[in-house]
């Protein structure tokens, strides 16, 4: 009589993925939220009159409460008890409530209400903080920055809490399996959300003619309410496995405050914190302001109204078109037939090529940029099997440390010498945008599944919460200052298409350095304790 093998839903790879996609969807739409004003930097400071230092100050609000109230802490410890599906959907909901706030904030109808006044005459001296030279307003600053402000400081605790849920569901659903092809394709999958923002924020911001920044907030709205959706689905998926395993995450091994300096007091954990907190700390504020950095290194020149490369409906077929690139490269890294991966390779680079021409027609900085995840979704399930199966984390963490540092030094000093060469300039601006991109892709593929290694499995929601709340730190200063950086530095600069963007990219690009410097560290103190991050993840 055969023996029939009970199966769960992690067990099979279709259910995994389909857990893994709605997780990824809502990162997705929480990327492109995160970043919704950042290509519309110059519309900010014509119709609300937010100069570098405001822009700044609200985009580094995003992470305040995580840093300074400890929510991330908080978020690890509810993590841990609650478990993924319940935080899943928890962080999706303090997402969309922060979204509305924001959205109201740049509104027209915040603008002459009783609620503008009451932000101009208040949060101008916030007691301790300005002493500390770490408040999130100052005095000056524009109503709608200040309430933006508050807005994303409510969508930064569920985006982080919703980043720390989301490694954890990886976990949980691919530990023993492909998790580092996991967590790569996660990250390739949201970042996509940068692209779709680069694309779209502008787009709505000038849609008809008229120029609204509203427009485009209440786009990323509409697609936070999607995130929840997929994170409800989500539950009920979650919910499922747990009947079928007798998992209950929030009743086993209870959390203890214990736990948490049992995790501090480990080298490899630090390491790979300080690594993290300096790699993204040189890329995601830099996201914010590089629309922006590239309208002032190069010439761009808008095509005529009545042109074909100035109608909105290029704007839906480039967009389709970058789409066609993530998916066919993506699916290239998982045919077995070598012609059938050539060829999807081979079109997918062919795609590419298409979008930066109609990028360069279109002569529009926000496309340029937008190529930034492409070559991260073509290679990210690459580098995800080969760490699988061979290993080398650390060893690509270095790799892509000196990448980054190439990048901004590129930026800083190439890019501006070819001002004057359109086709030169977008040529350099495309090909710097396509490895930086590549570089992140080295990070999560590498550094999230190496985590495992250096926790136990009942901490590892706190372990990533220490992670993101030491990286917040980094992604709260980094963007302040920056645009203080940009004001200093272009004393009377007016026009927001003509700063001078040298010294911020070189301080980025020191950033990179010191990154690079704890890769190496992180390599021996590896070797010399025997920590595995440069062995596979896959157990033959």
């Amino acid at each position: 009589m055969a023996t029939t093998i009970q199966k769960t839903l992690r067990d099979s790879a279709a259910m995994r993925w389909t857990a893994l996609l709605l997780l990824a969807l809502a990162m997705f739409c929480a990327y492109i939220f995160m970043d919704i004003l950042s290509p519309i930097k110059d519309l900010m400071q014509e119709t609300r009159g937010w100069d570098s230092t405001a822009f700044g100050t609200m985009q580094g609000s995003e992470v305040f409460l995580n840093v300074f109230a400890f929510f991330l802490i908080f978020a690890g410890i509810i993590l841990d008890k609650m478990g993924v599906r319940f935080t899943a959907v928890l962080s999706a909901a303090v997402m969309l409530i922060g979204a509305l706030v924001k959205w109201y904030a740049v509104s027209e109808g915040f603008m002459g209400s009783s609620l503008e006044t009451w932000f101009t005459n208040n949060l101008n001296y916030i007691p301790l903080f300005d002493e500390l030279g770490v408040s999130p307003f100052y005095e000056g600053m524009p109503a709608s920055a200040k309430f933006a402000a508050c807005g994303f400081m409510i969508f930064g605790c569920g985006c982080e809490m919703a980043g720390i849920t989301v490694s954890r569901g990886i976990v949980k659903w691919f530990k023993g399996r492909e998790m580092a092809l996991a967590m790569g394709s996660e990250m390739a999958l949201a970042r996509l959300g940068v692209a779709t923002c680069m694309i779209f924020s502008p787009f709505f911001a000038r849609l008809g003619g008229h120029v609204s920044v509203t427009r485009s907030v209440a786009f990323g709205v509409v697609l936070m309410c999607i995130a929840l959706m997929m994170t409800i689905v989500y539950f009920f998926m979650d919910r499922k496995l747990d009947a079928q395993t007798g998992e209950a995450e929030e009743k086993d091994d209870p959390f203890k405050v214990s736990d948490i300096g049992r995790i501090l007091s480990d080298a490899g954990f630090w390491l790979v914190a300080l690594l993290c907190v300096l790699y993204y700390s040189a890329i995601f504020p830099f996201q914010k302001y590089a629309v922006n950095m590239l309208q002032c290194n190069l010439t761009l020149t808008p095509p005529a109204a009545d042109s074909f490369w100035a109608q909105p409906d290029v704007t839906i077929v480039q967009y389709v078109i970058m789409l066609i690139v993530a998916a066919t490269g993506f699916a290239s890294n998982f045919q077995k037939k070598v012609n059938l991966r050539i060829f999807l390779l081979g079109f997918s680079v062919g795609a590419l090529i298409v979008y930066c021409y109609m990028g360069y027609m279109r002569q529009s900085a926000e496309s340029i940029f937008a190529v930034f995840p492409l070559l991260a979704v073509l290679i990210t399930p690459i580098l995800g099997s080969y760490l699988d199966h061979h290993g080398k984390a650390a060893s690509m963490l270095v790799l892509g440390s000196l990448l980054l540092i190439g990048c901004h030094l590129t930026f800083a000093f190439v890019l501006p010498a070819f001002k004057d060469s359109p086709v030169g300039g977008i040529t350099i601006a495309y090909a710097t945008i396509l490895v930086l991109g590549a570089s992140f892709s080295l990070v999560p593929a590498s550094l999230w599944p190496s985590v495992p290694k250096l926790v136990d499995q009942k901490v590892i929601g706190s372990a990533y919460a220490l992670i993101f709340w030491i990286q917040n730190i980094g992604l709260w200063l980094f963007p302040l200052l920056i645009g203080k950086v940009l004001d200093q530095t272009n004393p009377g600069v007016t026009d927001p298409t003509q700063f001078d963007y040298t010294a911020p990219l070189v301080m980025l690009a020191c950033l990179g350095v010191a990154a690079l410097i704890l890769g190496l560290v992180l390599k021996v103190v590896d070797r010399k304790k025997g920590i595995g991050l440069e062995l596979p993840n896959i157990k033959n």
